[in-house]
């Protein structure tokens, strides 16, 4: 496992509590900003994955 695997897990993890927070006190605007720490945080996961295929196809 790399640093963009476990950055991106904490990220989307993260993601998910702001938009349950957003969605309990009613806030539109936070529910928006933890969807997209949500993407931002899979995306980065993804890329740690490809790294670490490539990586393994390395050697």
């Amino acid at each position: 496992m790399n640093k963009d695997q476990v950055k991106g897990s904490i990220k989307e993890a993260a993601g998910k509590v702001q938009e349950k927070a957003g969605k309990v006190l009613g806030n539109t605007d936070q529910q928006v900003k933890g969807l997209v720490k949500q993407a931002e945080g899979k995306t980065q996961k993804a890329v740690g994955d490809v790294k670490e295929v490539v990586k393994d196809l390395a050697k």
